[in-house]
């Protein structure tokens, strides 16, 4: 079935075809209306966060607790979660964690530009970026396969004119995800990221890239 969506609201189908259980975000234009219409797919949690470090900390916790999870916030937004999304970066997760950039070229809305795309080259996380409605969806439900498959957050960047305008969207049905474990597993080597931790994770890290680039 084909249907007339925006950028936003083809990201929302994604996810909610994708399986994912718990978004949250902080609301900030281009990004709002991705919360909005995912909150109005059946079983499914959303949640509005206090700043955007809230809402990735959250998604966070959901996926390391086995839910597919996103959080989505405009291009500045990423700027406040740096830090919560620099450890996801390092530890991974136990299911699908995507987290949605929605940047402003030209300033539409917003006090400055800026390409996080360079976020994503800087975290070593792949960045997927759709051309339009269609591509928001397929590509979100990829990111949350791909998440999944390398172990990796991944960064879904939009911009003002794609998560606005319109176009026609062949839309699915909902692939059910079962949480991945039953309980959060103690693997302080990997979830703990003290400086020793940390050093053993960076060659998984950059393993991890040359198994993306080969993939791609």
């Amino acid at each position: 079935m084909k249907r007339l969506l925006s950028g936003n609201e083809a990201v929302a189908h994604g996810a909610w075809e994708a399986g994912v259980t718990v978004a949250s975000a902080y609301p900030g234009t281009p990004s709002t209306e991705i919360l909005e219409y995912f909150a109005r797919f059946p079983g499914v949690y959303a949640e509005w966060a206090p700043n955007e470090k809230v809402a990735l900390d959250a998604a966070i916790g959901a996926a390391y607790a086995g839910r597919r999870a996103l959080a989505s916030m405009k291009h500045v937004g990423l700027n406040v979660a740096a830090d919560a999304f620099f450890y996801a970066a390092m530890t991974g997760a136990e299911a699908g964690l995507v987290v949605i950039s929605a940047d402003d070229p030209s300033m539409h809305s917003s006090q400055n530009e800026q390409d996080n795309r360079q976020f994503a080259k800087f975290a070593r996380v792949p960045c997927l970026e759709p051309a339009d409605s269609q591509e928001a969806k397929d590509l979100t439900v990829a990111a949350f396969d791909l998440s999944e498959q390398f172990d990796t957050p991944v960064l879904l960047r939009l911009t003002t004119r794609l998560c606005h305008t319109s176009t026609l969207v062949e839309v699915g049905t909902r692939r059910e995800h079962p949480p991945r474990i039953e309980k959060f597993p103690r693997n302080p080597a990997k979830y703990v990221m003290i400086p020793a931790n940390a050093r053993r994770r960076h060659p998984v890290i950059e393993q991890r890239i040359l198994e993306l680039a080969e993939f791609a």
